[in-house]
């Protein structure tokens, strides 16, 4: 088993990592950091490429530059935990994730929004977790 941490390019990247290392301490479990770059991500990376290079960006390296987000939130919160790159919906790939690394406990962090912007935006920790089957740890924002 494992610990996740998913994490978005935000502040609070550092928090979750920390929380998710504090837990795998306390239950003798690996962390794994988890960050994924969305469609809408690789499609500008895709185009900004084609427009200097003329070629396409490969999904592995799309892929690697999610890891190196995930690897800079490890830096940031100065702890051990392997870094993983996904791409696509980010609430849909940490659920699928965590269910496939067989993860003790999933961690994320929200953010504090209006009762109007709850409704007319789709939040990706409320999505994680109402679909997760994995215990999830949210850290409240500020």
């Amino acid at each position: 088993m494992t610990v996740v941490a998913a994490i978005d390019r935000s502040d609070r990247a550092a928090a979750v990592v920390t929380q998710a290392h504090r837990l795998g301490r306390a239950f003798d479990e690996p962390v794994e950091v988890v960050h994924v770059l969305t469609r809408d991500e690789f499609v500008s990376l895709e185009r900004t490429n084609v427009s200097e290079t003329g070629e396409t960006v490969p999904v592995a390296d799309v892929v690697e530059i999610a890891e190196e987000i995930a690897a800079e939130a490890i830096e940031d919160a100065s702890v051990e935990a392997t870094p993983v790159g996904l791409l696509g919906d980010p609430a849909d790939e940490i659920v699928d994730y965590a269910e496939e690394a067989d993860a003790s406990y999933l961690v994320v962090a929200g953010r504090n929004r209006s009762p109007v912007g709850k409704a007319l935006f789709g939040s990706v920790t409320q999505s994680v977790l109402l679909n997760a089957s994995t215990p999830v740890v949210s850290l409240r924002g500020e």
